[in-house]
């Protein structure tokens, strides 16, 4: 079970970070990036599930710029707060709070991102900007971003029915990826498939894309079965 540290941005900025070590030598560290609903339970408990696989893992609370606390659910209503939250961050700005976390947690080895939602879309942007071993990205909306290249391994999942991510945009996705890359598509699952907080949960494809996560940052993070991988 992890708990809540304060750290700090390099233009000053303080903000809480839900922090989980492993038990015994970390075989690297993940940066876990939120969904618009902040660092709530689900993921606390994703954070805490991956130190339970050896990483140290960090969770920072990239809302505590608007205000500090800010957890919500999965209703309507918590999606329109949300995405009002969102809406008053620039991608520049939160990337500041990103660096952060991946800066606290280096001295664990490499370190990877692995982002939800909009967390999703920061993981491309961290694969791109920040110095790095790999990032995952669940469902995030990266097309916008394709200008800018990814300077490490990425992993995509998207579910083949979500409605606010075009396939058009995961192919072109896909068409901009680099050799290093995979990308997957769950045939069944709507946005968010991998929360068993929303209605959208899909159990088998959540089950999939976890093994294939844990499977991509073993290679690129704890350096298992790659010789030299990641950065």
């Amino acid at each position: 079970m992890g708990s809540y540290t304060t750290i700090m941005a390099r233009d000053g900025h303080e903000f809480q970070a839900w922090l989980t070590a492993p038990k015994g030598r970390p075989r690297g560290a993940l940066v876990i990036l939120q969904e618009i609903f902040g660092v709530n339970a689900h993921i606390r408990a994703l954070t805490d599930s991956y130190a339970a696989e050896g990483y140290t893992a960090i969770a920072p609370s990239l809302f505590d710029r608007i205000r500090r606390g800010i957890e919500l659910g999965y209703t309507a209503q918590d999606r329109q707060e949300g995405a009002g939250y969102r809406a008053q961050l620039t991608p520049e700005t939160t990337m500041k709070d990103v660096a952060a976390a991946v800066a606290v947690v280096r001295n664990s080895g490499r370190t990877g991102t692995i982002g939800y939602c909009w967390g999703g879309s920061l993981s491309y942007l961290a694969a791109c900007q920040l110095p790095i071993a790999c990032a995952v990205v669940y469902y995030g909306k990266v097309a916008a971003y394709l200008q800018q290249k990814p300077r490490c391994p990425v992993l995509y999942h998207f579910g083949a029915e979500d409605g606010s991510i075009p396939l058009s945009d995961v192919e072109a996705t896909r068409a901009a990826a680099q050799a290093s890359a995979a990308l997957y598509v769950y045939e069944g699952a709507g946005h968010g498939f991998s929360c068993d907080q929303r209605e959208s949960y899909n159990a088998a494809a959540a089950a999939l894309a976890r093994t294939r996560t844990l499977d991509f940052v073993a290679r690129y993070v704890a350096g298992e079965g790659a010789e030299g991988a990641g950065s």
